[in-house]
């Protein structure tokens, strides 16, 4: 039998709320756990059927007009599982982005398309804030779907608005610095050192922490560009 992982624990949370078919679950983690734990849709719907075989859920068939369909509901082991899980330690926190997965290796194509990468990440950090102000502000008008849960929301909406902000800030940033390169090629490499060295001496003149009126990560584009001359690229060289 296959090991519960993170995910059948976070279903497993989810039936702990209340019960829910297999379509509802999937719909459930979009909503509220896409954007700290994002899965596929095809892993989700194995998750309930495993917990069952685990003895930490059961499953029971009702009608639904012409279709039928099953109903996941924790069980008192179930419940003693999840409470099991939470005293365990974590797993360090993961930043997984496909955008900031291209520019890793940007130094392939053109500054052009550094430029749409970081666009696009500021436009997708703009929109995933603008979502969860509106999620946070439904809260207020109505209580959500689980209002006796809004002490959780509170703790976790803030911290997800303001990761959003500060991606977005990043970005832009990033897109005023890299629209006064030459080029993605070496040649802009002697400006990235300056970059570093200005991040570093704010970094440790605030011990670890911005200075107020200064968001953190400002280095970027903090330092005035420096002429850059191109260099004669040499074999061997190292990444």
């Amino acid at each position: 039998m296959r090991e519960l992982t993170t995910t059948s624990y976070a279903v497993l949370g989810l039936l702990s709320v209340r019960s829910w078919t297999a379509y509802e679950l999937t719909k459930q983690m979009s909503r509220s756990l896409s954007h700290i734990w994002p899965r596929a849709v095809s892993a989700i719907y194995k998750e309930p059927k495993l917990l069952v075989a685990h003895g930490l859920a059961t499953a029971s068939v009702e009608d639904n007009g012409e279709r039928r369909r099953t109903r996941y509901s924790i069980t008192p082991e179930g419940r003693r599982a999840l409470e099991a899980w939470l005293t365990r330690p974590s797993a360090p926190p993961q930043l997984e982005s496909e955008g900031l997965l291209r520019l890793f290796f940007a130094e392939q194509g053109t500054k052009d398309d550094l430029l749409r990468i970081l666009r696009e990440l500021r436009e997708q950090a703009d929109e995933l804030k603008a979502r969860r102000v509106s999620q946070l502000e439904g809260y207020l008008q109505d209580g959500g779907p689980f209002p006796e849960r809004m002490h959780i929301h509170a703790l976790i909406g803030p911290l997800l608005i303001e990761h959003a902000t500060l991606f977005s800030d990043w970005a832009r940033r990033a897109e005023e610095e890299v629209a006064r390169w030459p080029d993605v090629t070496e040649t802009a490499a002697p400006r990235g050192l300056e970059i570093i060295r200005a991040f570093l001496s704010a970094h440790h003149e605030g011990n670890g922490r911005p200075k107020r009126g200064r968001r953190a990560g400002s280095a970027i584009g903090q330092a005035e560009p420096t002429s850059v001359r191109p260099r004669r690229r040499t074999s061997g060289a190292g990444t």
